[in-house]
Parts: structure tokens; sequence; C-alpha cells
């Protein structure tokens, strides 16, 4: 599937997929919906509850949150990324401009799969290729979820309150959800699933997103 660097409104980058419309994060700024949705949104709850923080991410991507996660707590992190179509390694290679950032991002690229890396003694992640739909969760094991997959138009077979209920049950009381998604049908199937679902204010150019916290 092609993809395409196109440079964000705050300067960072992401990818376009032509075939399906679809960009990776938003031309207004990638690191600034990254921050805004998964960082302040999410990791920062997660941590006012959570002594170490157990995170599940839904659509690695680029990989721009594992770096940002890094990059902004102090907590013990075990990061879990699940990412059916894994990047070229060329396409990593230009979406850092930093020498440090595009290394770490090789590096958490070409890793192993099914196989707990550790990139700090704090911080530690393992990929997995699988599909949310058919994947296989522990039960209660999660602090913090990123669900951060293409849009419910160009994937409408995971927005859905059968994956947000198996999502759910993997989740320990007080652990959120976060997704840049605000659409009806996603926060109707969110409460179906019994969360807890709020809107909050959206990073540039989206009004609104979505925090989903199981009580």
């Amino acid at each position: 599937m092609k993809r395409e660097i196109i440079k964000t409104a705050d300067g960072s980058y992401t990818l376009f997929v032509p075939a399906l419309n679809e960009h990776y994060h938003s031309v207004h700024g990638a690191v600034a919906e990254s921050l805004h949705v998964y960082i302040q949104a999410g990791l920062r709850f997660a941590e006012k509850h959570f002594q170490e923080i157990k995170l599940l991410e839904i659509g690695l991507g680029t990989g721009l949150n594992l770096f940002l996660t890094l990059q902004h707590t102090q907590k013990k992190v075990f990061y879990t990324a699940l990412e059916p179509y894994p990047l070229e390694v060329n396409l990593i290679q230009h979406l850092y401009t930093d020498v440090a950032e595009n290394e770490l991002a090789i590096k958490v690229n070409i890793a192993e799969c099914n196989k707990w890396h550790r990139l700090t003694p704090m911080f530690s992640y393992i990929k997995k290729t699988e599909r949310v739909e058919v994947a296989e969760l522990p039960v209660e094991e999660y602090h913090l979820i990123y669900f951060d997959a293409f849009a419910p138009r160009v994937q409408p077979e995971i927005w859905t309150e059968q994956v947000f209920y198996k999502l759910y049950q993997s989740m320990h009381p007080h652990a959120v959800l976060v997704t840049y998604c605000c659409k009806g049908d996603v926060r109707r199937a969110l409460k179906s699933a019994g969360f807890c679902v709020e809107k909050l204010s959206g990073p540039p150019g989206k009004r609104e997103m979505l925090r989903a916290v199981k009580k």
C-alpha cells in the first residue's frame, strides 16, 4: 500500500495513504494532535491513578505516540502495540528529522515482534501484528489505551461495541481509553460497552475528542 510523507502544520511529519484518502495523523499538526489527545488527555489522567502504566495502543503507525510517551512520563511503562501493517524502514527514516529520534524510530520499527524490548530501565514495549478484533487480550491488564486506528470510514470493523467491550474487559477499574474520534456512533458504542464517556476539547483543527473511563 503506497504511503506518502506529508509535512503537517506544526512542522512534524505524517503519512498519507492515497488509496484510502487517509492520513496517519492530523494535517493540522501530527505532534500537536498526539500530545493533546494521548499525552494530556490520556497519559496524564492515568498517571494520577496508577503507580505504573500498562498501556495498549491500537495502531502503532509511525510510532509517534510511543516516542512521546517515552519522553513525557517518569512512570514505569509497559507498552503493548497492535499494528497489523508495519511500516517500511525507508519511510521511518524520513519521518523524524532529529538524529536520535530517527535512530530510535528505526530501532522500534525493526525490533522483533511478539517479544518484549527495553528502551530504558523504565520503559519496555512489545509489538504484535494482530488485529484488535481477533487478538486475545488479558483480563484487567491495562491502565491506559490509545485508540489511534484509522477513522471509522476506513476501518469500521474495529469501531464497534464488540471491540470496545473487549477492550473494556482488558482494562483495570478506573483505567482510561482516549481517541481522537468523536463521532456519535463511536460515543454510543463506547457507552454500550460499559464506559463512562466524556467529550473533551479537541486538538488543533478538531472541535472535540473522546475520553472513556472504566468505572
